[in-house]
């Protein structure tokens, strides 16, 4: 059978290249195109557009952006219609995605949905319009079944594929090479997000002259980016090893997404933060209806790590929860006891085979009928 696979980011790229080889697993024939990155690539997907051209943060960007995000959505729907997909399948991205599962429905094709998009966070009544597009939606966070079912609508819990993509990993030191503690931080993968974050992440190293600094960063951004912060001699950069990078910190700071979770599973002690434009974060905060930003606090149902937004992300703060986080051991070991109970809630095995064999087994009983 075929599949269209769309992921705008780097984690739906990541657990869209997992899902791939799992369909491959129950599918023998299948064949795949889509949008998506370098994992999904890898998996066999021919990508015609790469997510790093679809990564825009907050409303405000959004909304500078319209025409090269209507220029992708032609192209996507030129695509599905040429490919004739028995099934199109979205990964999170919502804006975009939503928009494709209307086109995908007029035309009559299946819509799979692998990662919810998070309306629980804000505008929750969306869920009834992703209940008329979607032929089956596959959900990742034990709480989003539940939030599912008060609008009537029976989803599948495939379990976590951040806890699969972790549990598949060897940790290698050497890709890493950094003698003794440091402490990982994690600014994100969008171009707005580090113009916000890396400035007040300079200033934090240079604050901690005695302390080794080891940042996350990724292909699909340039270089001089980070190259103020890159001049300070306790930065070590490490690009392509997050894995390995969290493996073995001490601890880490973490701007807020599924990065949060891929901590959590490594046990590595954390600080969540988030820092948008001042328009984008009023509008947000506006419209946010869960009581945190983190998925570790929102699966835990508490604050299990402490979390620093907009103007609470600044120097004195991350400070304190860094000493926190570094030199209490009563509080490290009960943020890694709260990991470890999120990990056994998640882990009811892995995502993207549960996933992938309710999908195909759902596309053969509906070709049988036809």
């Amino acid at each position: 059978m075929k599949y269209y696979i769309i992921a705008g980011e780097r984690s739906g790229d990541l657990h869209g290249g997992n899902l791939i080889k799992s369909l491959k697993q129950y599918d023998k024939e299948a064949i795949v195109k889509g949008f998506g990155g370098n994992y999904m690539a890898d998996a066999g997907a021919q990508i015609s557009v790469h997510y790093r051209d679809l990564a825009f943060m907050g409303f405000w960007e959004v909304v500078k952006n319209l025409s090269t995000i209507k220029k992708y959505l032609k192209q996507c729907k030129q695509e599905i219609e040429q490919f004739k997909p028995d099934a199109v399948i979205l990964i999170d991205y919502a804006g975009f995605n939503l928009k494709i599962a209307k086109y995908a429905k007029q035309k009559g094709i299946p819509v799979y949905y692998y990662i919810s998009p998070k309306v629980w966070a804000w505008n929750q009544k969306r869920a009834l319009k992703i209940k008329k597009l979607v032929t089956r939606m596959y959900v990742i966070m034990p709480f989003e079944k539940e939030f599912y079912e008060g609008y009537q609508w029976e989803v599948d819990y495939v379990g976590n594929p951040v806890l699969d993509a972790v549990n598949d990993h060897t940790p290698n030191a050497g890709n890493i090479a950094i003698d003794g503690d440091y402490i990982a931080i994690l600014p994100g993968s969008r171009k707005q997000e580090l113009l916000n974050v890396l400035p007040l992440f300079d200033e934090l190293v240079k604050k901690f002259p005695a302390s080794k600094f080891a940042i996350a960063t990724v292909d699909n951004l340039p270089d001089e980016l980070y190259a103020e912060i890159k001049a300070n001699s306790n930065v070590t950069l490490i690009n392509g090893y997050t894995y390995d990078l969290l493996a073995h910190a001490k601890a880490a700071i973490v701007t807020s997404g599924t990065a949060t979770l891929e901590t959590a599973m490594w046990e590595v002690p954390q600080i969540v933060m988030y820092r948008t434009s001042g328009i984008s974060y009023r509008i947000a905060k506006k419209l946010i209806r869960v009581p945190y930003i983190s998925l570790v606090n929102l699966i835990a149902g508490k604050e299990v790590v402490k979390e620093l937004i907009q103007n609470d992300f600044n120097l004195e703060n991350i400070t304190t929860e860094l000493d926190r986080i570094l030199n209490n051991n009563e509080y490290r070991s009960a943020m890694l006891e709260e990991y470890r109970k999120i990990k056994n809630l998640l882990d009811i095995g892995r995502a993207s085979d549960n996933a992938a064999k309710l999908m195909v087994a759902h596309l053969s009983k509906s070709n049988s009928f036809l």
